[in-house]
Formats: C-alpha cells, structure tokens, sequence
C-alpha cells in the first residue's frame, strides 16, 4: 500500500514570532525523517491552492474576510488573538493546506491511492466556525469532511482527533450534524479546556475521551479500546479523516501526556482495521500539532509507516 503525502514550500512561509512552538522547523525535521529508505516508496506530490470557497465548506464567509483582514502587506507579523499569529504569506499558507485535504480527498475517494497523509500548516482542528484560536485559521478536518460530502456523496464521515489538546473548532462545527461523528483524545485539563465526556453534541455524534495529567500509553490505548472504537463500530463510517497532532509524545513541551511513538503506530493501525471493515480502506490524515522536534518527527514517521503498511 502507496499512501501519497502531500508537501509544499509554502508552509515554510507561514510565519510566527520567534520561540513560538508553531514553527518552520516543525516541517523541516518532518521532511529530515522522511528520507529514510522506508519512505522511498511515498507518492509526494506538490499541494495545490483551493479557491476562497473551500473555506466556505466549513466556515461564513465573514470568517474568511476577518482572517484575511489581518494579513499583513509587508514583512511583518500580526497577532490575530492569544497564540495566532499570521504573516505575508500565511493566508496563501492556509489555502494551500485546504487544497491539500481537498485533493488528498480527491485522490482516495477516486482510489487514486489508498490513503495520504498532508503536512501542512498551519494546522486547523481549533478554528471554530467563526473564530481563529489555538494557531488555526481555518478547519482543515472540517472543510475534507464537507468536501467528501459535497463533491463525492459521503454519507457518514468519522474524524478521529488524536492531538494532546481537544479538537474543540472541529466540534464546534459538528455539534448538531449527525453525518459526521467527531471523536477526540486529550489531555484534560488543557487549552482550549473544552472536551469533556458529557459534551456529545445534539445527536450524540461527539465522543470525547479526555485523559488525565501525567499519564501514558496504558490509559490512551484503553480510552482508544472503550470509547473511539466503539463510537466507530456502531457509526459506520464511509470515510475516516484523521486529525494527526503528535503533541502527546512524552517530549512535547506543551502537555504532559507520556506517549511514545508506537502509541501512534497502534493507533494508526486500529483506525485502518476499522476503515477496512466499513470505509474500503478510506484515509486521509492531516497533520495538527507536535511541537518538539524529536517527538514529531518519530511519532509521524511511525504514523506514516503504517499507512504504507496497509
């Protein structure tokens, strides 16, 4: 099995102040991993640009002219709010990564490929309908979700977000849509302190698993076991996007959630078993945090590796 990645320069470009943790380096040391011998056989391809209206997909268009409000002409920075910061060229950044999960859509819903993986940022699981947060500007999980609806007739889309820190923008989305079942691990409490067991949406398609401080692969695999497969089993998906965040690897300074590379590995390979028995293989992953170097690069490798694997 061939997973494609989908990559581009740009994303390099998307600038944030010096020390910030959402960073350059964070594809750099991604790409670094990445040429190893096992990953000889990856189908890279250059991300596209969307259009202004895959924004639309998920969010107003009074979002999109908020966010592009804030693009500075010149070689500057601007904070949008808290932790976001945008630059010259980070609405071109942005796009560029909605066109990435819109063709990784494309090519595996078409059967082009049997999954793929995009690195992109800035990533997007926080971006609310209308508001930028947590270094997100627009939900990119969200807008392949609609996408996979609108233009290829996806009934049930499930997104499985695994990012130390809750998906709460993506939930924002779904709260009310049961086509779209959202399920998440996180450490709680944490930014953006949303996630709890008892927020399950209108219809009861969000699925939270929130995992305490200080804890590690034995308590992620168990939430895994008895709350997200089960969410799966009983929904059916059609498709599975995943929101890939490897920021619960024990080295990431931003949360204290002791995971170590394998962790994602036997994820990744619970989440393919449950794709092979209803969605015919059907993947697309989308990177979100991971914010030491080290860890990122590991825990994706790994990720990526057994998409290949099948």
């Amino acid at each position: 099995m061939t997973p494609r990645l989908y990559e581009h320069d740009i994303f390099l470009e998307h600038r944030t102040p010096s020390g910030h943790p959402e960073r350059a380096d964070r594809l750099r040391s991604l790409a670094i991993a990445l040429q190893h011998p096992n990953f000889e056989k990856l189908d890279r391809k250059q991300a596209p640009q969307a259009s202004e209206d895959g924004v639309l997909l998920a969010h107003p268009e009074s979002h999109l002219r908020a966010v592009m409000r804030e693009i500075p002409e010149e070689d500057e920075i601007n904070q949008i709010e808290a932790d976001t910061y945008v630059g010259p060229k980070s609405l071109t950044a942005a796009l560029t990564g909605i066109g990435a999960a819109m063709a990784a859509v494309d090519d595996v819903l078409s059967r082009k490929v049997d999954n793929a993986f995009v690195a992109a940022r800035p990533p997007g699981h926080h971006a609310e309908k209308e508001k930028a947060m947590g270094f997100c500007l627009f939900n990119n999980a969200a807008i392949a979700a609609r996408h996979a609806q609108k233009a290829h007739g996806v009934e049930r889309v499930a997104i499985v977000d695994w990012d130390v820190h809750h998906g709460n923008g993506t939930q924002d989305i779904f709260w009310d849509d049961p086509s779209v079942l959202f399920c998440s691990t996180h450490q709680m409490p944490l930014y953006p302190w949303t996630g709890a067991k008892d927020e399950t949406g209108k219809t009861g398609n969000i699925v939270n698993a929130p995992l305490s401080p200080d804890t590690g692969s034995e308590y992620f695999r168990e939430a895994f076991k008895s709350r997200v497969l089960p969410a799966l089993e009983n929904f059916r998906p059609d498709f599975i996007i995943i929101s890939a965040g490897f920021d619960a690897h024990h080295r990431d300074p931003l949360a204290q959630i002791n995971l170590v590379g394998e962790d994602f590995d036997w994820a990744t390979g619970r989440l393919m078993e449950i794709a092979g028995k209803y969605a015919g293989d059907r993947v697309v992953s989308l990177l979100e945090g991971g914010y030491d170097l080290e860890g990122l690069a590991e825990s994706a490798g790994m990720h990526i590796c057994r998409l290949m694997k099948g």
